[in-house]
């Protein structure tokens, strides 16, 4: 009775709901993480030739980094009415949009973990024969990890965020059940589905960030000397030595 209570007085907190909409919950966290997977690791494949081209130079640079930030800059409705006469009212409108959005900050982490590896470690790479090609999927590519990995889970993270608005096609994810609940002020559909979205971002910054340190074991083991050091115990100054009267000879 009191689950049928809170439904009745459009409570923001509502158990009730959450076990008798459990699968519309579970079909668009499913649609939520789908669209927002696909559309960072298509953002990513995008990103790394264009960061690869923008390091050439300057002539490459600004071009790529301009229109990659006037892409983020085109609000969400303009951006997915401008996709819509392509792909139509389908979740490929909104991955695409997605993937666009999610370049600024791919390519500009690529290029800066790119930037990162010092040039010493290319020219000893280059003198025991390594080619470009194996240059960067061996040397450089390893050493840019971090930096990059750092770009895709601020993607990721910004992709759960932006997948809401998918909902204006039917294509949001949990985005479905928070604009809906928004016009007809269903509190407890608002909110669940706005935790999820929360949790989701959370969890998935998480795992990203463990593959991060599984993937680069290096940082941590040049982290921990340096951590070592500070917890070392600052010897103290050795005491003046006492002055002394200098005595006359007999």
């Amino acid at each position: 009775m009191a689950g049928q209570n809170c439904l009745v007085a459009n409570d923001w907190i509502c158990w009730d709901y959450v076990t008798s909409r459990s699968q519309e919950l579970t079909d668009a966290t499913v649609q939520h993480v789908w669209i927002t997977a696909v559309s960072v690791l298509i953002g990513l494949v995008v990103s790394l030739p264009l960061a690869l081209l923008a390091r050439r130079g300057r002539r490459w640079a600004a071009p790529v980094l301009g229109l990659t930030t006037l892409l983020y800059t085109v609000p969400s409705l303009a951006m997915f009415s401008l996709l819509l006469p392509l792909f139509g009212l389908s979740a490929s409108l909104v991955v695409t949009g997605l993937v666009l959005y999610s370049l600024t900050i791919l390519v500009r982490n690529a290029m800066a973990g790119l930037e990162a590896v010092p040039e010493e470690v290319r020219e000893a790479a280059r003198g025991m024969g390594y080619g470009p090609g194996r240059l960067l999927w061996q040397v450089e590519l390893p050493l840019a990890l971090p930096a990059l990995l750092a770009g895709v889970r601020i993607a990721t993270v910004s992709t759960v965020a932006l997948t809401t608005v998918g909902s204006i096609v039917g294509k949001g994810g949990l985005g479905n059940l928070i604009a809906p609940a928004v016009n007809s002020s269903f509190k407890a559909q608002v909110l669940t589905a706005s935790v999820l979205c929360v949790l989701l971002a959370l969890v998935a910054d998480l795992l990203l960030l463990g593959v991060q340190r599984l993937l680069t074991p290096w940082t941590r083991a040049t982290r921990a000397p340096r951590a070592a050091r500070r917890a070392q115990p600052v010897p103290a100054e050795p005491a003046p030595p006492a002055a002394t009267t200098p005595t006359k000879g007999a």
